[in-house]
């Protein structure tokens, strides 16, 4: 096979490709469907029509990573929003060799260092390059159907404790993603003891707790939803379902009356969100989100589910449509008559958080550079701020209160190093409601989340995908009472170097305090094969606290500590 026939523009000719994928990843396609190696063939001028740039045993394989490493941000269909678009117009112009060096080394602006970093080898780099330049194909869709069949109620209510049954400290519990393992581990938060290492969906995405705080729910990116019972001698799995093909977001209802009688899934693939019974995850509507966009008013084939967060004020969920730009007020007091309110928004929403009163939503249109703030007591758009950085992702985001400013809400960016500080006090403070009132400077660009505690003078931030080892594998701090101040410091905290983690490029992410508040926990996320960890700071010291090791903590990424995931405290 020569690489080198692919470096001019490329044609491909009448190519038909099913999705081929094996393990965590369900696109079953019958064997009699796949071609042999060799068929898929593309016409190259200047080396004739019959050079093979994969074979499909190869095409599986890229498929899988693909879905594993590069859908969330480009796109199943690879039309680009957080990520850019990896469209066949676009890759094969800029040929065979951009794109190995792109996926090698990365960039600043976010796209991880693949290459460099040792999470994918020269032939695998190599490999994807080549399959970016094959059209992609469709996944399968993802009805009602598929979805009642693949729920598994394993333990039905009437067969749960009545009462807590273990002397667990429920609230400060970490829930952690171990994201190549297929599993979530519950930690003690007080201890750092592994409580017990469930098996999940592949690289679940989130946590989130009901409103009584017994069940916790992960949603891995496969799309399966797994209830887990914490009322249990030992916390277990009662009951899972899979709502699509790759997914993001989960939530429960959380107005009064409502309390843990709904959860909502939403999906990248197929583009739409699950209502589901919240004692046993029982599917019980499905709803589209293929659409016009708000702007352009075109059809889009992919407007993927991103957050969803519930309403304190109102029977609602909030949720975000990315590519069409429109955020859905989503009323569950009748699922048999639902009530759907869109509003027009920004195209590419995708995380984002409340502020500290809990009653405006404030989230990211990360690849138009800009935050859309919801009153979801009033039910309506109140405004959408420039943050004046490159990809805006905060996360959930970060309340502090500001010396000078008042009340604001925090995010960092993909693409550079700066912060954007967001006023959030339209009575108090009226003059820097919705404004970007400061903006500060981190370790480089790559953030993927800031954090901070309503007790804590501390704001962390992250530079998780900076292709830097340095900066990687550490987080920054700033101090608030000092943010008043012209040019802030921001405090280098090196966590790898703290871990006596030498091998590969353990990269520290996503802040997470325990119920105190007066400890921050961080990911040091390393090859599925390497040594990861978790690190705990004392936030009053800024000094290491507990390195907790273990082989069981394959490539732990995302925590949630039961009691501030509850209750939206960040």
């Amino acid at each position: 096979m020569r690489t080198e026939s692919i470096r001019n523009f490329l044609r491909v000719a009448g190519l038909t490709v099913p999705l081929v994928l094996s393990g965590a990843v369900a696109f079953a396609q019958s064997s009699a469907n796949i071609p042999t190696p060799g068929q898929l063939q593309i016409e190259v001028p200047g080396y004739g029509a019959n050079d093979p740039i994969m074979t499909a045993e190869e095409y599986g394989v890229a498929n899988q990573i693909y879905f594993e490493r590069c859908a969330g941000c480009h796109g199943v269909l690879r039309k680009g929003a957080t990520g850019r678009a990896l469209t066949t117009d676009i890759t094969r112009d800029n040929g065979h060799e951009y794109m190995v060096d792109f996926i090698t080394y990365g960039s600043p602006a976010g796209m991880p260092n693949w290459g460099t970093s040792g999470d994918l080898s020269e032939d695998q780099i190599d490999m994807m390059a080549r399959y970016l330049l094959v059209e992609p194909a469709t996944p399968p869709e993802w009805g009602m159907a598929q979805t009642r069949e693949s729920w598994d109620l394993r333990i039905a209510p009437k067969d749960r404790p009545t009462s807590k049954m273990n002397d667990i400290d429920i609230d400060n519990i970490f829930s952690v993603t171990l994201r190549d393992s297929g599993q979530v581990a519950l930690i003690d938060g007080g201890t750092y003891e592994i409580i017990s290492i469930l098996d999940t969906g592949y690289a679940v995405h989130i946590t989130r707790v009901s409103a009584s705080g017994r069940y916790l729910f992960v949603i891995a990116r496969d799309g399966k939803v797994d209830m887990i019972d914490m009322w249990m001698k030992t916390p277990t799995i009662v009951a899972s379902v899979k709502v699509g093909i790759e997914a993001r977001s989960v939530e429960t209802s959380k107005y009064a009356g409502y309390e843990d009688k709904y959860a909502i899934a939403g999906s990248y693939w197929p583009p739409q969100f699950t209502i589901m019974d919240g004692d046993t995850l029982e599917p019980l509507k499905i709803v589209s989100t293929r659409g016009m966009t708000y702007d352009d008013q075109e059809y889009h084939p992919e407007p993927r589910v991103a957050a969803i967060v519930a309403s304190h004020f109102r029977p609602e969920f909030i949720v975000n449509v990315k590519e069409t730009g429109r955020i859905l007020l989503v009323d569950y007091s009748d699922i048999k008559n639902l009530n759907i309110t869109s509003i027009e928004a920004e195209r590419f929403l995708h995380d984002g958080g409340f502020d500290s009163t809990n009653r405006y939503f404030l989230t990211a249109a990360n690849a138009r550079g800009k935050v859309v703030v919801i009153d979801t007591k009033e039910g309506k758009l109140v405004d959408i701020t420039e943050t004046g950085g490159i990809t805006p992702h905060p996360g959930r985001g970060a309340n502090i209160n500001h010396p000078v400013y008042g009340p604001v809400w925090i995010t960092s960016h993909l693409g550079d190093d700066s912060l954007a500080l967001i006023g959030t006090d339209p009575e108090g403070h009226p003059d820097n409601a919705w404004k970007v009132v400061q903006t500060l400077y981190g370790l480089g660009g790559g953030s993927l989340f800031v954090k901070t505690h309503p007790t804590s003078n501390h704001l962390y931030v992250d530079a998780v995908l900076n292709p830097d080892p340095e900066i990687s594998g550490s987080v920054g701090v700033f101090k608030i009472d000092e943010l008043g101040q012209e040019e802030p410091e921001v405090i280098m905290l090196p966590l790898v170097e703290w871990a006596g983690i030498t091998e590969g490029q353990p990269r520290a992410l996503q802040g997470e305090y325990n119920k105190a508040g007066d400890e921050v926990w961080f990911s040091l996320w390393n090859g599925k094969d390497q040594e990861s960890a978790i690190v705990v700071v004392d936030d009053r010291t800024l000094e290491l606290k507990y390195v907790i090791k273990d082989k069981r903590l394959i490539t732990p990424t995302g925590k949630f500590n039961v009691y501030n995931t509850r209750a939206d405290i960040y």
